[in-house]
């Protein structure tokens, strides 16, 4: 399997640009980067490598935009919201076609995200009901108080590859709507969905500097997370760099949110539905090639279950279409990188080394077609254990790796005694198996018959231990705390009537 990209003529290929104060604003070829199509290997277009300028540029656009769309009227904002969501759903397809080009998932997966990105967006439609605060009167003698929600300022998202159109909608839908102005850093691997995402927002009637998009890697990151002009930071991708994006963003006075790597596990009880459970262990490994934060890449079998749904497994894996993602009857696309593919051939020698049956290896799958493409096929170990790198750390791939306990409880200690805590989920008919696992399991979303446990738009989406930094999650009321400061107002309004003598005690609510 080739791994070397296939090289075009530089004049052949769209040259991309930032989205800042509302305009295209484009780059000399010397200062961009290639966009790869992972079905081919090709060429395909290429992207600015924004550095300190392009961000003080965005940043200030955005600081300068900042007062009227603060005071803009809920309902003004709220009207442009439903354009918005108006505009993406119209070219819901359009957005898909273009993450399954730069990414390459398959395009109905492309276009489930774009779904699951809407149901943000339709939730920061109505925030004018939820930025609404709380008045109570009459707390002490003609003292009443209130409290404000008000946008912190200026506010960044800086997202990964995988998800170009959903992750980013979980974020600047909320910050805008709440009153902030935005600044993007997405991943410059899938730009084709970012590009129409910024356009959408101008027809949309966002003013201009409200919405900026600046492409780029560690420079751009590092320049945003020192920058005086921003006040709040949300990041999704790895964990060390979230870590990394925390501290330094918090200690330069910013709020930080970081969403971080994820190692899940489902749970498969023995009197589990196998069939079921083998379509949701493969759907979930192996969908978008593993690609997924949420993926559930541990499958951990109590008693007997591993022995009747290893074989069921294998059946479904055998059976994977694998190919270009717009090829309507492909099950799985391409790696999105050949540096990534690479990578994950590296985790796959690691199991093999560490002593995990190999199952399934995906290392022997080949496209004669696309023969440059960055293809790698369906693998699955068998008994991992908790002293293999391959169970300890994410690989974010099409690896799926099964373990054998004896017990539930067993089974509840390895999902909670992970380093990371991200999503999770149990198999099981037994309602009050089921129960026990909401209740005891130390995850924050947990899917019970739900391998993909992705909480609905209107709800917070956020992990625990080293899946993620701050001390909020993203989305829902959590995201709306985030993106706001709350003002606690104390007001009195003397009778010119009546005048107080002068108390230096400390005041009471009485």
């Amino acid at each position: 399997m080739a791994t070397t990209p296939v090289a075009v003529a530089e004049s052949t290929v769209p040259i991309l640009s930032h989205w800042i104060d509302g305009r295209s604003v484009e780059v000399p070829p010397e200062r961009t980067a290639p966009v790869f199509d992972p079905a081919t290997g090709a060429v395909i277009a290429r992207v600015p490598r924004g550095g300190a300028a392009e961000v003080d540029l965005a940043v200030s656009a955005a600081r300068r935009a900042f007062p009227a769309w603060r005071d803009m009227p809920l309902i003004a904002r709220s009207h442009i919201f439903f354009a918005y969501r108006e505009l993406v759903y119209r070219h819901r397809e359009d957005l898909a076609r273009l993450i399954s080009r730069d990414h390459g998932k398959t395009f109905p997966d492309a276009l489930g995200e774009v779904m699951r990105g809407i149901e943000t967006v339709e939730f920061a439609c109505g925030l004018p009901v939820h930025l609404a605060g709380m008045n109570t009167p009459v707390v002490s003698t003609n003292v009443d108080t209130h409290t404000l929600r008000q946008p912190l300022g200026v506010a960044v998202g800086i997202t990964p590859f995988n998800f170009p159109v959903m992750v980013p909608m979980w974020i600047y839908p909320i910050a805008l709507a709440c009153g902030n102005t935005f600044v993007w850093k997405p991943s410059s691997h899938t730009p084709g969905a970012t590009q129409l995402q910024a356009e959408l927002w101008q027809e949309a009637g966002l003013p201009a500097g409200v919405f900026n998009v600046v492409y780029g890697g560690r420079e751009a990151v590092s320049a945003l997370l020192v920058h005086p002009g921003v006040d709040a930071i949300q990041f999704v991708g790895s964990t060390p760099v979230g870590r990394h994006v925390y501290e330094t963003g918090t200690a330069h006075g910013k709020r930080v949110g970081a969403y971080t790597a994820a190692k899940n596990a489902m749970v498969v009880l023995p009197d589990a539905d196998m069939e079921f459970t083998a379509d949701s262990a493969v759907a979930s490994g192996y969908g978008s090639a593993g690609e997924r934060c949420m993926a559930q890449t541990l499958v951990i079998g109590v008693g007997d279950a591993a022995d009747r749904l290893r074989p069921l497994m294998e059946e479904r894996i055998q059976r994977l279409k694998i190919g270009p993602g717009l090829d309507p009857d492909v099950d799985m696309g391409p790696i999105y990188s050949a540096e990534h593919r690479a990578a994950i051939v590296e985790w796959i020698d690691k199991g093999v080394a560490e002593g995990a049956e190999l199952v399934a290896d995906g290392r022997r799958f080949s496209r004669p077609d696309h023969p440059d493409g960055f293809f790698l096929g369906a693998t699955l170990f068998d008994h991992v254990t908790p002293a293999m790198e391959i169970y300890q750390e994410e690989i974010f791939g099409p690896v799926l790796g099964i373990v054998r306990v004896a017990t539930y409880d067993e089974a509840l200690a390895l999902v909670n005694g992970h380093q990371y805590g991200n999503g999770t989920a149990i198999f099981t008919t037994d309602g009050g198996a089921g129960r026990r696992f909401e209740l005891e399991a130390d995850v924050p979303m947990i899917g019970i018959n739900i391998p993909i446990p992705v909480p609905a738009g209107y709800l917070s989406f956020g992990g625990t231990r080293g899946s993620a930094f701050g001390d909020l999650k993203m989305r829902g009321e959590d995201g709306i705390r985030f993106f706001t400061q709350q003002k606690m107002v104390t007001v009195r309004w003397p009778d010119p009537g009546l005048r107080e003598k002068l108390s230096l005690v400390f005041p009471g609510n009485s």
